[in-house]
């Protein structure tokens, strides 16, 4: 029979399609095994429509045959099959699609799932194949093959075949030094791609394996046979019902997917029917990666189409915020053959992900409510995350996130949430007091935040860098404002300076530049002195910007606090008439503020002279 020429623009779609919708080949055996089972399901459904026709499922698999020498593989169903006008149809057009088609006739059908709907997925073959041979026989029709090498067109000829159904056989590609085809000829690597990409299909998919057994009445001798093995487990945890499942059920899926090393904190199997539908089985981990924070990390769930796997990591379901969750989607209304920049612009997956967002933040508040203890664990693996989401977002997920934070309370001694703090907060008070640090037990021993506690107030303690950052971001809770313990306030220091005032004139001519104001305060309790900062960027802010590698970062605006209360000012008044010994304690001064803020003095040869010059 004379070559036929494809319906659409063969070469260029064809050439397109191979090259642009799928980014990996080793998808076109989950193509060619999804269009497989959509022939049993359509078997399925006629059977449903005409009581003279018997459907029994153990009579229906999907069989996988190599053959090494002659670089041939095989992907044969005991579907529905196609007649040669069918075949014409579905074959002879690129994006044509015989599932879609059926797919609307039979959307009413309990049982009945298809999966294909573009009509292009059987072409991936040829991105592994330079021959592919269709052998196809429906039952009251004569059996027929569709033979192609490719965009340069097809053949369509009368066949024998004994049994209904459709055999696909293609001949693998010789090895390039790009690529090695061979892997598909591998049976091995053939069990890995089932269980990868099409483990839930539903009904059994058979190859010959090669087993080691022991020889009978030969003891110690083993002999290597061909063993038909099922390789995938068809039925998806997450399509169960959830009363038929225990917790056991859901940790070892978890340990099987290796989502993580150890057991799941939380679980939360959902679903939704109705504008769009999914089922989705997600995992809060108990212990984060071990590159969790590190850019190598990617985020996102393993996205199905009816129980074929999609995209092994899709980044759209999961907000940054939630990186951390482990897990799946099964949506029937998300195609099978689909790319990541359609699946952006989807938007049935915008809807799966905003519900799951929602879900997700539901299973938190409840885990904060009623386990506070396994909340705090979970904190210590994901708390940062939480808060990087905060500020990343620019305040969008303050809604989200906000409850969801814990800082150490320096009046409680434990870790507390915002609205905690507020309940705390006497009626008057308007501002939610926080102190940063590297430690909870450096920010605790800090004059500023003792000086605060003194006052019966309390302070929450930054230890983390992005922790100052992400509240200045949220910028007020519950109306309240925040405000750093060190942060300049003129409303909080009401001493009249006018008799300190030729003390403070020398101090500010020995510091020169490197504060921008020195006061005498009645705030710091036992402390000779602190720092403090005016303006937006605290001291802290500065460390962290310092650290960036482009450089050049922005200076805290630095303000010096003297101790009206403390000896030190005393001795500093007395020794003015001796400039050289006050000038040492002004510099020894401004060098210990440094040193409790966690900074290095300037000069610190210098200090360490000041120091032995001072106790001679």
């Amino acid at each position: 029979m004379a070559k036929k020429q494809f319906k659409a623009q063969s070469k260029r779609l064809l050439e397109m399609m191979i090259h642009s919708i799928y980014s990996q080949k080793e998808i076109f055996l989950r193509e060619l095994i999804s269009n497989a089972s959509d022939a049993i399901d359509k078997s399925y459904y006629y059977a449903l429509q005409n009581e003279n026709i018997s459907f029994d499922k153990d009579d229906f698999y999907i069989r996988l045959s190599v053959d090494t020498d002659k670089r041939l593989l095989t992907v044969e169903d005991t579907g529905i099959g196609m007649s040669a006008e069918e075949l014409e149809k579905n074959l002879g057009t690129i994006a044509e699609s015989g599932s879609f088609a059926f797919r609307k006739e039979s959307d009413e059908q309990e049982g009945v799932d298809i999966i294909g709907q573009f009509g292009v997925g059987f072409y991936s073959a040829f991105m592994v194949a330079d021959e592919v041979t269709v052998l196809t026989k429906r039952a009251g029709a004569e059996a027929c093959q569709w033979y192609s090498k490719g965009a340069d067109g097809y053949t369509v000829t009368p066949a024998e075949k004994d049994t209904v159904g459709t055999l696909i056989t293609l001949h693998i590609k010789e090895d390039t030094a790009e690529e090695d085809y061979s892997q598909y000829l591998d049976t091995y690597r053939l069990q890995a791609l089932v269980r990868k990409h099409s483990d839930f299909i539903k009904y059994p998919i058979k190859m010959l394996c090669e087993e080691t057994r022991p020889v009978e009445g030969k003891e110690g001798e083993t002999e290597t046979v061909l063993q038909d093995r099922i390789l995938n487990s068809m039925v998806p945890i997450w399509r169960k019902n959830k009363n038929e499942l225990t917790a056991e059920d859901y940790e070892n899926f978890y340990m099987e997917r290796r989502y993580g090393w150890q057991k799941p904190l939380k679980y939360i199997h959902t679903g939704v029917d109705g504008e769009f539908s999914y089922t989705a089985l997600l995992y809060i981990p108990s212990a984060a990666p071990f590159n969790y924070y590190s850019k190598d990390f990617e985020k996102g769930l393993a996205l199905y189409s009816s129980g074929v796997m999609i995209m092994e990591k899709c980044g759209e379901l999961l907000p940054d915020c939630f990186g951390f969750v482990q897990g799946l989607v099964d949506s029937s209304d998300i195609s099978l053959n689909i790319s990541r920049e359609i699946l952006q612009q989807d938007r049935t997956l915008k809807l799966i992900a905003k519900n799951i967002e929602k879900k997700i933040k539901k299973e938190l508040d409840n885990l904060l409510k009623n386990d506070r203890e396994g909340y705090e664990k979970f904190f210590a693996e994901f708390g940062r995350q939480l808060k990087f989401g905060l500020y990343e977002s620019w305040g969008q997920n303050k809604t989200l996130l906000q409850d969801l934070l814990l800082f150490h309370s320096g009046k409680q001694d434990k870790l507390i949430t915002l609205a905690e703090y507020t309940q705390g907060m006497k009626e008057e008070d308007k501002v939610i007091y926080y102190a940063t640090g590297e430690s909870v037990a450096r920010i605790g021993k800090m004059p500023q935040t003792e000086s605060v506690l003194a006052e019966g107030k309390d302070v929450l303690f930054f230890t983390e860098q992005v922790d100052e950052f992400a509240i200045k971001v949220l910028g007020e809770y519950a109306g309240k404002t925040f405000r750093n313990v060190s942060e300049v306030d003129p409303a909080e220091n009401t001493l009249d300076q006018t008799p300190f005032a030729e003390l403070l004139e020398f101090a500010k001519k020995t510091l020169g530049g490197k504060v921008s104001d020195i006061t005498v305060s009645d705030r710091l309790s036992g402390h000779p002195v602190c720092l403090r900062a005016r303006g937006e960027l605290s001291i802290e802010m500065e460390k962290t910007l310092s650290q960036m590698p482009q450089g050049g970062a922005p200076k805290a605006e630095k303000v010096l606090e003297i101790n009206a209360s403390h000896d030190i000012l005393e001795v500093l008044k007395a020794s003015l008439s001796d400039e050289e010994k006050a000038a040492a304690i002004v510099r020894v001064l401004y060098a210990q503020a440094l040193l409790i803020e966690g900074l290095t003095p300037e000069d610190p040869v210098g200090y360490a002279n000041d120091v032995c010059n001072l106790i001679k």
